[in-house]
C-alpha cells in the first residue's frame, strides 16, 4: 500500500543526505509509528508520502516512492489528495476556510464529493473527534489542541486509503490524544486504512502500533515488531525504560502491560523516593500576579474571575484540556492580551501598557508556534540578532542552542528546520535575555527524549538562579521530571493548585507512566527508580 525503496534525498548545497537508501513498505491495515531523535528526517520521510516532497520542498530524489500503485514522481501531491491525507505538524497552517465545520468539508468540496456524502462524512467526523460543539466556532479561536483535531478530521473526510500524521498528539490534553488515538486504530481495524505515524511522546502511541521504525540521520536502522525494536532502540517511552531497568521479559507497552510486572519491584523499593517531591521549602518573591482575570474572546468566556501568582525560583505547570485557558493567561502575563476585567501586574508593571524594553527583562514568552519568533535567513543570523537585541555578548544565544539542540546547522534557514529544532531555536532566543519570569506555551512539541532532558535540566538551572518559570503543557513526563507545583484549568478557573506530586498522582489523566504502574508507592520517574535502587 506505501512503499519506500531505497529513497534517498539530498538538497542543494547540503553536505549530507536528508534521507539515506530508506527502504520501508506498509501493508493494507497496518498503523506504522515512525521513531527518531529531533531532526533524523522524520518530517521528510512523512512529506515524501504524498510527493510534497520533493515537488514542493525542492532537493534531489532517489529510488521510488508508491502509493496504492501510484509512483509519486509521476503524480503532484493535488492528485493523490483522495488516496494520502497528511496532517503536518503545524495544523493552522494548512487552515484555508473560516469555520470548523467549513473546513471539514473543504477537502471534499476540492475533490468533488456530492452535498449529502458532504454532509455525512462531516456528521460522522465530529463527532468520531469531539467536534460536534465547535462546528461553527471561527478557526482563528480554537486552542492548539483543538486545532490539531480539526486538522486531523479535515484529512479524514476525503476517506483516503492511506493517512500520514506527523505529532498529533503533540498539542492534545490527554484525554483528547486517547481519543484521537482510538479513532485512528478504529480507522485501522474497521476499514483497513493504513496509518504512517510519527510521534515523539511514544508513551502515548506505542500500544496502537503495528510496526516501529527507528530512523537516525535519515536511515532506517531498525524496524519490525514493536517490542523487539524497542528492546535495542535508543529513543523510548518511560515504561521500556522500567522495563529495562527491572529486567522485564518481554518489554511491557502499555501500564496494564507493566503493572502485572510491577508488584516484585514495588516491595523492592523503600515507600519514599530519594528526591523531594514537594515545592521549594522558601518560595521567592512574587513576579506575577493576577486578581479577578476575565477574557473573553467574543462570546467564549476563556478565564474566568482567576486569581493566581507566580514566584521566583519555582517551576510551575499549567495543565488542563484543551481550550481550558492555559495559552489564554500566559499570554496575559506577556502582555499580548488585554483582560476583559480584572487586575496583572508582572513584576510591578502592567504588562498590556508597559513599553516593549521594560517588559522584556521582566517577562519573555515562547509561544506554541515558534516561528512567530523567528525572522532571520539563518540560524547564525538569528541568534547574533537575539544577542543585540538584549546587550549580550557575541555568542550567547548560539552557546545555548549548542547545550539545548547541539546538531542544528548554522547556516540553515529556520523555516527548514524540524519542528523541534525550530521550537529549540526560540528557546535560546528568549532564555538568552534571562527574564524574571519565562512563559513557555507547550515547549517540549517536537522534541526527543534526549532533548527533553536538556531542557529540563536548563529550567532547574534558571529555577535554581530566582528566576521564575510558567509552562503550559500537556506531556505528564515532563511536568513529572521538573515541575515543582502544578495548576490545573478547566473553563478558565483554576480546579487544582499545589505541590507536582500530589497534583498529578491524584489524577488518572495527569499522573505519568512511572507513577501509574508503580501507585500506590509515590514515583514519578525512571531516575527516582533507579536512584532508589542505587541506594538500597
Amino acid at each position: 500500500m506505501l512503499d519506500f525503496d531505497h529513497v534517498s534525498l539530498r538538497y542543494s548545497g547540503s553536505g549530507a543526505p536528508t534521507l539515506d537508501d530508506v527502504d520501508l513498505h506498509l501493508e493494507e491495515g497496518e498503523l506504522a509509528l515512525l521513531v527518531g531523535p529531533t531532526g533524523s528526517g522524520k518530517s521528510t520521510l512523512l512529506r515524501a508520502a504524498n510527493g510534497l516532497v520533493p515537488h514542493f520542498t525542492g532537493g534531489l530524489l532517489t529510488g521510488s516512492v508508491r502509493v496504492d500503485g501510484r509512483d509519486t514522481s509521476c503524480w503532484q501531491p493535488r492528485d493523490l489528495a483522495d488516496v494520502v491525507g497528511l496532517v503536518g505538524q503545524d495544523p493552522a497552517a494548512t487552515f484555508v476556510t473560516d469555520t470548523v465545520e467549513d473546513e471539514l468539508a473543504y477537502t471534499m468540496e476540492s475533490l468533488g464529493v456530492g452535498p449529502q456524502t458532504m454532509r455525512v462524512r462531516v456528521e460522522e467526523t465530529l463527532d468520531l473527534l469531539g467536534l460536534a460543539d465547535l462546528r461553527r466556532r471561527p478557526l482563528g479561536t480554537l486552542s492548539g489542541g483543538q486545532a490539531q483535531r480539526v486538522a486531523i478530521g479535515a484529512a479524514l473526510t476525503a476517506h483516503p486509503r492511506i493517512l500520514v500524521l506527523d505529532e498529533p498528539t503533540s498539542a492534545l490534553d490527554p484525554q483528547a490524544a486517547e481519543e484521537v488515538l482510538a479513532a485512528v486504530r478504529r480507522l485501522v481495524d474497521d476499514l483497513a486504512m493504513t496509518v504512517l505515524m510519527a510521534e515523539h511522546r511514544l508513551e502515548r502511541v506505542i500500544q496502537y502500533a503495528d510496526t516501529v521504525a527507528e530512523i537516525a540521520a535519515g536511515r532506517i536502522v531498525r524496524a519490525g515488531d514493536p517490542r523487539e525494536v524497542m528492546a535495542s532502540a535508543t529513543v523510548v517511552p518511560p515504561i521500556v525504560r522500567l522495563g529495562r531497568l527491572a529486567g522485564w521479559d518481554p518489554l511491557p507497552l502499555s501500564v496494564r502491560d507493566a503493572r502485572r510486572h510491577a508488584r516484585a519491584l514495588r516491595a523492592q523499593l523503600p515507600d519514599v523516593p530519594p528526591q523531594r517531591l514537594e515545592g521549594p521549602a522558601a518560595p521567592g518573591r512574587v513576579l506575577a500576579h493576577a486578581d479577578g482575570l476575565s477574557v473573553r474572546y467574543g462570546r467564549v468566556e476563556a478565564l474566568r474571575g482567576l486569581d493566581f501568582e507566580a514566584r521566583a525560583g519555582e517551576i510551575c505547570a499549567l495543565m488542563g484540556r484543551n481550550g481550558a485557558g492555559k495559552s489564554t493567561l500566559l499570554s496575559v502575563l506577556a502582555g499580548l492580551t488585554a483582560p476583559t476585567t480584572g487586575t496583572v501586574d508582572v513584576d510591578g508593571l502592567v504588562p498590556r501598557r508597559a513599553a516593549p524594553h521594560e517588559l522584556v527583562r521582566r517577562v519573555g514568552m515562547v509561544p506554541q508556534d515558534p516561528a512567530d519568533l523567528l525572522y532571520a535567513s539563518t540560524v547564525a543570523e538569528e541568534c547574533a540578532t537575539a544577542d543585540r537585541d538584549i546587550d549580550a555578548a557575541p555568542g550567547t544565544t548560539a552557546a545555548l542552542l549548542a547545550e539545548l539542540a547541539p546538531d542544528v546547522p548554522a547556516d540553515r534557514h529556520p523555516r527548514d528546520l524540524s519542528e523541534g529544532q525550530r521550537m529549540c531555536l526560540a528557546l535560546a532566543v528568549v532564555l538568552s535575555g534571562a527574564p524574571a519570569l519565562l512563559l513557555l506555551d507547550e515547549p517540549t512539541r517536537g522534541l526527543d527524549y534526549t532533548a527533553k532532558e536538556r531542557l529540563c535540566a536548563e529550567l532547574a538551572r534558571l529555577a535554581a538562579e530566582g528566576h521564575g518559570i510558567l509552562l503550559s503543557t500537556h506531556d505528564v513526563e515532563v511536568v513529572a521530571a521538573v515541575a515543582d507545583r502544578v495548576v490545573v484549568l478547566a473553563d478558565g478557573e483554576v480546579v487544582a493548585d499545589g505541590p507536582a506530586q500530589r497534583v498529578v498522582t491524584g489524577s488518572p489523566m495527569f499522573a505519568p507512566q512511572v507513577a501509574k504502574v508503580l501507585a500506590p508507592l509515590p514515583y514519578l520517574t525512571v531516575g527516582q527508580v533507579s536512584a532508589a535502587r542505587a541506594a538500597a
